[in-house]
């Protein structure tokens, strides 16, 4: 992996403007003119979006409430510039595309008292910030935000019983006026109204700052909020520290900065949310040096099939025996890396390992085997002991760490992803983020944080029936547009609605084998994990030979056929090789799988996995074809309730 290069052309065309020339509002267009970002002012600020000249956010008041005054009120301009902006982003880490382009228009407010505003029109959305040039450091009472909507949309709701929370959640689908005060939801959020475009609020480039969350209101509105600066903590357990008070205020900073950018992305079609990188694109550039030895890839995971090896001679759980296992498994089948989840050390205390793991004797076979192993922690025990803990995980050889149980976005949290994505990159150790709240442009920052959870996953299986096929569709047009989701798919004993149950120490998954497969393309997911057992992938050959060759990370990804909470179907190109996934809510589908993105003139080897005649009663059953094809093959294919499809297309060898 090379050293990031980025081609930047950004046209800088500052323009004076006085108040009086242009009189309350300012305008600025997408680039294919669909939508105008306008703000305009009396005492307050309000920004406010068209598309295709029609109103999609009524009139809608921002400030920032500071402790010496309100930023946004009695506003004077001082200068206005717009700037046109051509950019061509090469990510590190691929997670979308190889080359992203950043093509949008842009205006800056400066304002009298130190700040300004800084608003972006692109095709695919709008996204405002702002900014600060006061000589001192600022306490941030509340930041406001009160978003009006023209009609009474429905929404994907993201209900949050309070601010400490893992943002794991499922989406309840009401209207916004079914949505009071009291209620909270932690974003993105998809707005799906009746008449023209979805609508997906969220927000990057989060640093040194709370994460943004929305609060309902009776009416068309929504109310952006934040939790407040802890200030007294309650007993820590080995992986909670409850916060019983907070503070007044919502951070303490630099006077001297930009905030986050709060998003609006904007889809006419649902498969271009699945396209949206604004997340990326938004956030602050790269701020590693050498990003050479940062390798995606995928990982046999022990927790969540609790470590049921069987055929063995040897008591299996957590044990070096079960770990080279594991190692052994990892090996055959071109899988990089290997966790070692809860129990390989003494809650605590990250220099006391189990007696039962010689962690020594695991790390050397899996170097001899070229595997690469993480190890899973508990967040404030890492904080505790983080220099002596990262230095030995590098001396070890540790390729990553998987970090546990945050459970906050307040400002002192959102510092510690931070210091731990800088200090891991130090150490050259990768980052997957657990217990976590979502992505917010930390990857672009640090490409060695390559996925994190935030999000209701695989785990669910263990003890929820609402982890259903639309859930899994609804999470790759929302969850999923902030950045990668750690899901952890790639169940074997598969269930329809009828036969499931949640079971902690052999789970099974919801929907079918199929459904499980198209997870490893449709899902965004760097470091993508195998949850089930080996034991249980040995006995799947046909399966094993999708899981070993499919990548995590793409150079181009085509959205073939899309409807948030009902079906996806997506292709995804690495190098000369493409893979094909769909998914199927509970009704099923019939899907065109058309291969016209495929290159002219070649033929590609073509090996299909789609559910088996009996997968509506057998989750399991699945069928696998094997065909050579061309961009020509156009066929329907059906997916049973709560089904799906897998496809590897390699170049056909004459």
């Amino acid at each position: 992996m090379h050293k990031i290069k980025i081609l930047t052309i950004i046209f800088l065309l500052p323009i004076l403007i006085s108040a009086k020339e242009r009189g309350e509002e300012y305008k600025i267009n997408s680039p294919d003119k669909k939508i105008e970002f306008k703000l305009k002012f009396n005492n307050k600020i309000q920004i406010s979006i068209d598309y295709n000249g029609v109103s999609i956010l009524n009139p809608s008041e921002i400030s920032m409430n500071l402790s010496t005054g309100i930023l946004g009120y009695n506003p004077q301009v001082e200068k206005v510039e717009r700037n046109e902006i051509l950019e061509v982003l090469h990510p590190v880490v691929r997670v979308k595309e190889a080359i992203i382009n950043n093509r949008c228009n842009e205006l800056i407010i400066h304002f009298k008292k130190g700040y300004y505003l800084t608003l972006r029109a692109y095709n695919n959305g709008v996204a405002y910030r702002f900014g600060t040039n006061i000589g001192v450091d600022i306490t941030v009472m509340s930041e406001t935000g009160i978003y009006e909507f023209p009609e009474n949309h429905m929404m994907w709701w993201g209900e949050e019983k309070r601010f400490q929370s893992h943002n794991q959640v499922y989406f309840d689908y009401r209207s916004l006026k079914k949505t009071n005060p009291a209620d909270l939801a932690s974003l993105p959020l998809i707005l799906n109204p009746a008449e023209g475009p979805k609508i997906v609020i969220t927000e990057t480039d989060l640093i040194d700052y709370p994460g943004m969350w929305l609060r309902g209101g009776n009416s068309n509105k929504l109310f952006r909020v934040s939790a407040k600066y802890p200030k007294v903590t309650g007993k820590r357990s080995d992986r909670k520290l409850p916060i019983l008070k907070r503070e007044n205020y919502i951070a303490k900073t630099s006077g001297t900065r930009t905030f986050p950018w709060r998003i609006f992305a904007i889809a006419e079609n649902d498969a271009d949310l699945i396209k949206n990188q604004l997340t990326y694109i938004l956030a602050s550039p790269l701020r590693i040096d050498d990003s050479s030895w940062i390798q995606p890839g995928k990982v046999a995971w022990d927790w969540w099939n609790a470590n049921n090896i069987y055929g063995v001679d040897f008591k299996a759980g957590v044990n070096t025996k079960t770990y080279k296992y594991y190692i052994d498994f990892a090996a055959a089948y071109n899988i990089e890396n290997i966790l070692l989840d809860e129990g390989w050390y003494t809650l605590g205390d990250l220099s006391s390992i189990s007696p039962e793991i010689d962690i020594e004797e695991i790390l050397s076979y899996a170097k001899e085997k070229k595997v690469g192993v993480f190890l899973w922690c508990v967040w404030k025990t890492l904080e505790d002991q983080l220099e002596r803990s990262l230095d030995q995980f590098e001396v070890w050889g540790i390729r990553g760490i998987k970090v546990d149980f945050m459970n906050r976005d307040d400002q002192e949290m959102v510092n510690f992803y931070h210091k731990i994505a800088h200090k891991a990159a130090e150490h050259h150790l990768l980052v997957n983020f657990h217990g976590s709240f979502k992505p917010a442009g930390i990857r672009r920052m640090y490409p060695n944080v390559l996925t994190r959870e935030g999000v209701n996953g695989g785990e669910q299986f263990k003890w929820s029936t609402r982890q259903t096929p639309e859930h899994d569709l609804i999470i790759p047009f929302g969850r999923m547009m902030a950045g990668p989701m750690d899901y952890t798919p790639g169940a074997m004993n598969n269930a329809q609605q009828k036969d499931f149950k949640p079971i902690f120490e052999t789970p099974m998954s919801m929907g079918t084998r199929c459904h499980q497969l198209a997870m490893f393309v449709c899902y965004e997911s760097p470091l993508q994990m195998l949850c089930d057992t080996p034991s249980n992938y040995y006995k799947e050959p046909e399966c094993m030979e999708f899981l070993s060759s499919v990548p995590t990370v793409w150079d181009e990804t085509v959205v073939l056929e899309a409807r948030v909470s009902d079906y996806l179907l997506i292709a995804r190109r690495h190098g000369d090789e493409w893979y094909v996934g769909g998914m199927a809510d509970w009704n099923g589908r019939d899907l065109d799988l058309d291969l016209s993105f495929l290159p002219e003139g070649k033929l590609f080897e073509m090996v299909l996995y789609t559910d088996g005649i009996n997968a509506d009663r057998i989750a399991i059953d699945y069928k696998q074809t094997r065909l050579i094809v061309d961009n020509a093959y156009n066929r329907q294919i059906h997916l049973a309730k709560g089904g799906g499809l897998a496809i590897m297309l390699k170049p056909h060898q004459k």
